[in-house]
């Protein structure tokens, strides 16, 4: 327990560093140091300009707490829409008594796939990314619940999987290159670029994704993609042929996200 005192100076620390909610970063830092040489440790991470989530190791994503390490994009409110839109599309194709093959691409820490796996029982759960660090992290989130791949989109994925995929959702990264730099500090200088960088419009990895698709989702199936409000029209006109799409939005979170259903 820290003191009164103690805790002021703590909190005058953190908001010479900039942060906006010091009050609330330091109670939340108090509450997850071990000790208070721990403490100090982690403060001084923080007024580094390490994002708060991987100095605590852990953001809170759908009410509940995924694991997050320093070196890794941390999850963030908005894609909470592309995991509630998963579930939901999951437990559907679960109705007729399968078990519904999920899969996450660009991964990150597993987040939406963590989601998944808790959130519709019996679910099959794979998750991937081209960064290692992030799948290491995606791989302690998911636990026995499901399985944690490295590679390049589906190069990462059991040949298995072909034409089985009920659910396939990703947080491609969608940052125009030429506005990368015009992000934050804390997320240019401790996320990796690989996470963020969309290529010249933003649109390159999800045009790759979407052109893999059909090989992988099965009649019926859905591909929900994250994007921005402006980006939606390009995402959509990017889906695969004959597949019928829809933009949703949500204004609490600023999610956008587009879902793409293949023809039964």
């Amino acid at each position: 327990m820290l003191g009164p005192a103690a805790l002021d100076v703590l909190v005058a620390r953190l908001r010479a560093a900039g942060c906006v909610f010091a009050e609330e970063e330091a109670a939340l830092l108090v509450d997850e140091a071990a000790h208070p040489d721990a403490l100090e440790a982690m403060t001084v991470r923080r007024v580094g300009g390490e994002p708060l989530e991987t100095v605590l190791g852990w953001v809170a994503f759908c009410r509940r707490r995924v694991g997050v390490g320093p070196g890794v994009f941390v999850p963030r409110r908005r894609t909470e829409l592309l995991a509630r839109t998963a579930v939901d599309l999951a437990r559907a194709a679960g109705r007729d008594g399968r078990s519904p093959v999920v899969v996450e691409l660009c991964c990150g820490v597993g987040a939406v796939a963590a989601v998944m796996a808790q959130d519709v029982p019996g679910a099959l759960v794979h998750a991937a990314d081209v960064d290692p660090v992030a799948v290491a992290w995606a791989a302690r989130n998911l636990g026995r619940a499901g399985h944690a791949h490295v590679g390049d989109l589906f190069g990462a994925l059991p040949a298995a999987l072909r034409g089985r995929v009920d659910v396939l959702v990703a947080n491609a990264p969608y940052v125009p290159t030429a506005a990368v730099a015009t992000m934050p500090v804390e997320s240019r200088a401790h996320e990796p670029l690989v996470a963020v960088d969309g290529g010249a419009d933003g649109l390159d990895v999800q045009r790759r994704l979407l052109a893999g698709a059909p090989a992988w989702v099965r009649p019926g199936g859905c591909v929900v993609v994250e994007t921005s409000l402006d980006q939606s029209p390009r995402t959509a006109a990017a889906c695969p042929p004959g597949w019928t799409t829809r933009v949703l939005r949500d204004d609490d979170v600023d999610g956008t996200a587009v879902v793409a259903t293949r023809p039964a």
